[in-house]
């Protein structure tokens, strides 16, 4: 069952993610490696808020432009992605590779091809791990 809160569905999909790919390190497997880290980047950058959007904080600092002042004030606040979210962003990962993998192999670069759904099924099974 998907989990609409944050802290169950999301962040436990995320850790998922993190040990395959401590799991793919360990054993030398680059393209799981490759595959787990693209979409824990893509989930980071689902969850930045675009800077248009983020409060304009005064500066501390006649020397330096935009020097935010005091403990945190120059962290920017992320959106919070329900499960359904972090899934959707792995899937449209696996969507893009498998897509790339067959222009690969109409352009007679089967190795190419085959990487990318070699790729494609680690995320595959992560995400299928991440149902039960």
């Amino acid at each position: 069952m998907i989990s609409t809160n944050r802290s169950e569905g999301a962040d436990g999909v995320r850790q998922q993610l993190r040990d395959a790919l401590r799991e793919a390190m360990r054993s030398r497997d680059v393209p799981a490696a490759s595959a787990l880290r693209s979409a824990l980047a893509a989930i980071d950058n689902a969850e930045a808020i675009p800077v248009s959007h983020t409060s304009a904080r005064g500066t501390s600092s006649p020397h330096f432009a935009g020097a935010a002042a005091g403990l945190g004030a120059a962290e920017a606040q992320r959106r919070a992605l329900t499960e359904a979210q972090t899934l959707e962003i792995i899937n449209a990962e696996i969507a893009e590779r498998l897509t790339a993998a067959v222009e690969y192999e109409r352009g007679a670069h089967a190795e190419h091809g085959s990487r990318l759904r070699r790729e494609a099924q680690v995320l595959s099974d992560v995400i299928g791990s991440a149902a039960e």
